[in-house]
């Protein structure tokens, strides 16, 4: 009973946590890269998305055979958080591809989740093989990452000096 009661309560700041993440990664992406609404929302996204990680780790080893799947999810999208998070921070060589794809890698696997997790719940979409969840927002969201890491570059080139 008392496994139960510990895992209601990390399933709950873990659903609360996953939405901040789901909201604040949106505010992120879509404002202004510089001081300001980017950075906070940044910030709360990265605050957020440790609670994620720490009690998806929690609840997979509470309910491992129903949750293991979990566990590795948790490591593998909190891997890219933390790349894109500790690039901003350190501003380490060519740190704004590192940034880019880590915070953008991070994302897909937030919403990976909490399709695979969801989907059987949602109407219509329960229809379809679970499998393509899995797969889908790498399908979409990859090229993202790729077209905003262009964008980066080429802007980079006009900004260096001809000489």
């Amino acid at each position: 009973m008392e496994v139960n009661y510990l895992f209601s309560l990390f399933l709950l700041i873990h659903i609360i946590s996953g939405i901040v993440c789901l909201v604040t990664g949106i505010f992120a992406m879509s404002a202004k890269k510089r001081k300001g609404t980017h950075t906070l929302a940044g910030e709360i996204y990265h605050g957020s998305y440790v609670f994620v990680f720490f009690t998806a780790l929690i609840m997979s080893i509470l309910h491992w055979q129903e949750s293991q799947y979990l566990f590795y999810i948790a490591l593998f999208s909190y891997g890219f958080a933390i790349v894109g998070y500790a690039a901003v921070k350190k501003k380490w060589r060519n740190w704004m591809g590192s940034h880019i794809g880590g915070m953008l890698g991070s994302y897909i696997g937030i919403v990976t989740a909490t399709l695979v997790v969801n989907i059987p719940r949602i109407p219509v979409l329960n229809e379809f093989p679970v499998l393509l969840f899995w797969f889908l927002p790498s399908i979409i969201g990859t090229p993202f990452i790729i077209l905003v890491g262009r964008k980066r570059r080429s802007r980079k080139k006009l900004c260096q000096p001809r000489i």
